[in-house]
């Protein structure tokens, strides 16, 4: 016999599946609510533009049936996706609900996952994940593990192909952790989020380390000793808002520019304070930063991995309204000397801006790498090199300012000539050279100054001749190594008269599946 359902009762059917769903995620924002957080959806409502959001697989369950999960199959499966729009940009995004099954994954999870990375592919536009999960779903078995599998897989196939920004917003663990990292920037919330492959229950039982979960694996932990999270935000609303300010300066897709503004600021702008910034002194620090910020847009600049590896500055700006990757050396952290976290960082913010066609201003004033046995030990020859790699293997137009020093194999990998830059210049105030004067001289003088009555004044003699021959900016720019020597306060028209005619920059490069970056 056939049962005849008339349209009224699937409408009624609908509305209330519809109620049950809603009801679930009101029920969820309160429990997070006590725990001074958000819900899964609401977080999703509140990041993207009013009105924009297009749910897929709402009604999506789980096929479990053991360890009790047939008693317990909410709508949603514990994640929810879709589509949206951020200051009027598409966007796919996915959020997981803490409160299902602590945010694990399951199979079904895992699919709508899996099927809105897909989308976002084919569609050109940014994947942001919203992560709130104790990892794999214990009640499922290898299902959880096989999906992660999935996940990890598209993390990589659309890696350099559509940005992929994470949002950690509660405590992630385990496999929950491997899909963020691959991403191309992790933002945490400070004191309610964590990221860590195994808890301190786990540590205090294998190694007998007692560590509280913030100290382990909490948004300063990953922000400034690991660099596993390159921003740090003060509570949800700060994150939005950072991740608003982050999609501006970046294409939605490797084939899409970045958007461009019309800010105001006048590209031929005459920059008068950096005329004084340098100090007379080659050994005295300065804030590399007051640079960049008087040199972009109207001083707007996202600095990226902020509190790690301060003694390279990397970060986003404009230049005429125009997007720019930003890669300094910073003095006043270990003299701006390149070390491995500096190395790392900043080759894969190069990286990120070369695969996403976003230009490369670089800020040169380095006296070389950071040299000792932890270094050595480490690995800074192999790992140093990543960033030299990062240049050479970097096809957006680049250019490089010298604002002083650029000493040995540290000035070759901050985007010299030789390495692909296209256009270099350098300060009145640059020092070119294979060492600085000081350890040159008293190298290739050392018996003279020793036989010498006055060994101060033979040296300073000496020092003077070095700089005058081998370490003058005018030098290099006679040997063609640099493009021209400007004052400071030229530095703006110059770089954004250099990106201008670079715009248009196209490289053949040789046919091969990949290269192999030292990693």
């Amino acid at each position: 016999m056939t049962i005849q359902v008339d349209h009224q009762t699937k409408s009624e059917h609908l509305v209330a599946i519809q109620a049950e769903i809603d009801a679930q995620h009101e029920a969820a924002a309160t429990r997070q609510a006590r725990r001074d957080k958000r819900g899964a959806r609401e977080r999703v409502l509140l990041l993207l533009d009013e009105g924009t959001f297009e749910e897929v697989g709402a009604m999506v369950r789980h096929r479990a049936s053991h360890f009790g999960m047939a008693e317990s199959n909410p709508y949603g499966d514990g994640v929810v996706t879709g589509f949206g729009t951020i200051d009027g940009r598409k966007v796919a995004i996915f959020s997981q609900d803490f409160t299902v099954f602590g945010g694990s994954l399951g199979e079904a999870f895992a699919e709508k996952v899996v099927r809105i990375m897909d989308l976002a592919e084919q569609y050109g536009c940014p994947i942001i994940g919203i992560n709130d999960s104790a990892g794999a779903r214990i009640q499922e078995g290898v299902e959880g593990l096989a999906g992660y599998g999935d996940v990890f897989y598209r993390n990589v196939r659309a890696s350099g192909v559509v940005p992929q920004i994470s949002i950690i917003a509660g405590p992630c663990a385990g496999g929950a952790v491997y899909s963020p990292a691959m991403t191309d920037f992790v933002i945490m919330v400070e004191q309610t989020s964590q990221m860590f492959i195994t808890g301190p229950d786990v540590i205090k039982t294998v190694t007998g380390e007692t560590v509280t979960h913030e100290q382990l694996g909490g948004a300063d932990t990953h922000n400034r000793v690991s660099g596993v999270a390159h921003f740090a935000a003060s509570d949800e609303d700060d994150l939005n808002e950072l991740v608003r300010v982050l999609l501006s300066y970046i294409p939605s897709n490797n084939l899409d520019n970045a958007p461009r503004f019309e800010t105001g600021d006048d590209p031929a702008r005459i920059v008068d304070e950096l005329d004084a910034l340098v100090p007379e002194s080659s050994n005295k620090p300065y804030d590399m930063h007051e640079i960049i910020r008087a040199t972009l847009d109207d001083g707007d600049f996202l600095e990226v991995h902020a509190a790690f590896a301060r003694n390279i500055i990397c970060g986003f700006g404009r230049l005429d309204g125009y997007s720019v990757g930003v890669v300094a050396n910073q003095p006043q952290v270990l003299a701006g000397t390149l070390d491995i976290d500096a190395s790392e960082k900043a080759a894969r913010f190069v990286r990120f801006c070369d695969a996403f066609s976003i230009p490369l201003v670089v800020f040169e004033d380095v006296p070389g790498f950071l040299p000792g046995t932890d270094q050595e030990y480490a690995g800074i020859i192999r790992r140093g090199s990543k960033l030299l790699y990062a240049f050479c293997e970097a096809t957006v137009p680049r250019v490089t300012v010298i604002t002083r020093k650029a000493y040995g194999g540290a000035y070759v990998v901050m985007n010299s000539r030789n390495i692909g830059a296209d256009f270099v210049c350098s300060w009145p105030t640059g020092e070119i050279a294979v060492m600085g004067p000081e350890a040159a001289v008293n190298l290739l003088f050392r018996k003279e100054l020793a036989e010498s009555h006055d060994p101060v004044a033979l040296r300073n003699e000496l020092k003077t001749n070095y700089e005058d021959l081998f370490s003058s900016p005018y030098q290099a720019a006679a040997r063609g190594y640099i493009d021209d020597v400007i004052m400071p306060h030229e530095t703006r028209r110059w770089l954004i008269r250099s990106l201008e005619l670079a715009r248009t920059k196209r490289v053949r490069t040789p046919s091969r599946k990949h290269g192999n970056i030292p990693l």
